[in-house]
């Protein structure tokens, strides 16, 4: 690597510190190929009682770590009076490794989060999860098998009370959608949230552009249908001729100030979040 390239990237890193000076870094999990870090959040004002936690899982399909797209997400739910993530998981950039590594990591930090729920002040029965594309992905894997097929670790479970999920990546089967980054085409229809719809699962909230060309927009509304089908709450809201990325902050301020308001709404009618900021 030449001198050019080495400056870019500590350009790059440079941003991200900036981005998440107001984060405290934790490391999660020592992996073989390297530690995984979380960027907590934390509100400014005390509270008496312990906090929900809300945990972001970035978008990018397990390529390269950037945890920075849910800062404005976190910011916004710790001035609420939450506890905020923004996860990193295994990256094939970072660490060589593919979705699988990163769907152990996503299961893994919600249990290391409810471990250290005392140190963080945070209620371990009020656990939201957000993720956008393939983190959206992982946040459902972490929600939709049951006890008995993805049973706790040491007492701990990775089952989240709700999702709040961004252009999300539900269906595996067939080729693209993140499909080829698994090592074969029956690993990746078993990890396919399409196929772990059952009774009995946590409300979740979609947001989706209608001409999104990554995660198509009828794969969603199909799934959704299938979660109502059998019972649960799945909230779908569609973006008129928007594409995969138009909730972001630095996309579109009206599109996330409305994506935002509305997961607020979602998870204070669901006991998830107070009603004005906890402290």
């Amino acid at each position: 690597m030449n001198s050019t390239l080495q400056k870019v990237a500590l350009i790059g890193e440079a941003r991200d510190r900036e981005i998440l000076k107001d984060a405290a870094t934790y490391v999660y999990q020592e992996r073989p190929q390297g530690e995984v870090q979380a960027h907590v959040f934390f509100p400014e004002v005390e509270s008496p009682t312990p906090r929900p936690v809300f945990v972001f899982f970035h978008g990018g399909f397990w390529d390269s770590p950037t945890p920075t797209q849910f800062v404005p997400h976190c910011l916004h739910f710790a001035n609420r009076g939450a506890v905020a993530v923004a996860a990193e998981t295994r990256t094939s950039a970072r660490h060589g490794t593919g979705p699988l590594e990163a769907i152990e990591d996503a299961r893994d930090l919600i249990r290391w989060l409810r471990r250290n729920a005392e140190t963080f002040h945070l209620d371990p029965a009020r656990v939201v999860i957000g993720g956008a594309g393939g983190g959206a992905l992982l946040a459902l894997l972490a929600a939709m098998p049951s006890l008995k097929q993805l049973p706790p670790v040491d007492g701990l479970d990775c089952h989240p009370q709700a999702l709040v999920l961004f252009s999300a990546l539900v269906n595996l089967r067939g080729k693209g959608q993140g499909s080829d980054r698994f090592p074969d085409a029956k690993t990746a229809k078993r990890f396919s949230p399409r196929e772990w719809i059952r009774r009995k699962l946590p409300p979740m909230l979609l947001f989706h552009g209608t001409a999104d060309r990554i995660t198509p927009f009828e794969e969603v509304e199909r799934f959704c249908r299938r979660m109502r089908w059998h019972g649960n709450v799945c909230e779908l809201v569609d973006f008129e001729r928007e594409d995969h990325s138009f909730f972001n902050f630095n996309v579109s301020q009206k599109h996330f100030e409305l994506t935002i308001e509305a997961a607020d709404r979602f998870l204070v009618e669901r006991g998830l979040l107070a009603a004005e900021a906890e402290g």
